[in-house]
């Protein structure tokens, strides 16, 4: 079974990329448990261009298939921010919880229809032969506060209209169909589906 090392040292990323792509013939595995620890040099303008660098950077060091991502949450009212820098928009090594707060701070007072948001995520795959990108988004609304528990990084204040939950508060097997990150982990299942010759699922 060929090894797929993850370029992420995100345990929540992690478990939800092993539960997608889980009906492929891949042993998925994150760079940490495979003893990479290379330094990512982020300069790319969009998250695809993101995504690459981390994929290339890890494929020097990895002697098989590699896949990195680059995601993201864009904010209508912020013009788009924080985008490609959303993981240091509240700055360097503050918690998650301050990052949720800052967002929320900043979008204080204003109304929901001015709220509007998006999680996008684009996906570098990387093996001896094929190179190649995959991206998708979601809509949503942020939150006047956070709510729900489970999920990661901007879960808790990521309002989904559909089922008038957060992220945070949908079940995972539901998250896993909708979220920017699984929307984008299917197109690449079946992308991946064709060329180990087996069905989608």
């Amino acid at each position: 079974m060929d090894k797929l090392v993850i370029a992420s040292g995100n345990t929540g990323k992690i478990t939800e990329i092993k539960a997608i792509l889980n009906e492929l013939p891949l042993k998925v595995v994150s760079m940490k448990e495979e003893g990479y620890n290379p330094e990512f040099d982020e300069i790319g303008a969009t998250f695809s261009e993101n995504a690459l660098i981390k994929a290339k950077t890890l494929n020097k060091v990895v002697n098989g298939i590699v896949l990195a991502d680059d995601s993201g949450l864009e904010i209508d009212f912020l013009n788009g921010a924080p985008g490609i820098f959303t993981s240091r928009f509240a700055g360097e090594n503050v918690s998650q919880e301050e990052k949720n707060n800052k967002i929320i701070y900043l979008l204080k007072g204003i109304d929901k229809r001015y709220r509007t948001a998006r999680f996008v995520c684009s996906i570098a795959f990387i093996s001896n032969s094929i190179t190649f990108t995959v991206e998708e988004s979601i809509e949503g609304i942020i939150s006047e506060e956070p709510m729900g528990d489970a999920g990661f990084g901007y879960d808790p204040i990521f309002f989904v209209p559909e089922y008038q939950k957060t992220f945070a508060e949908l079940p995972e097997d539901i998250k896993n169909k909708i979220s920017h990150r699984a929307k984008a982990l299917a197109k690449l299942r079946q992308k991946l589906s064709i060329i180990y010759g087996i069905k989608p699922g």
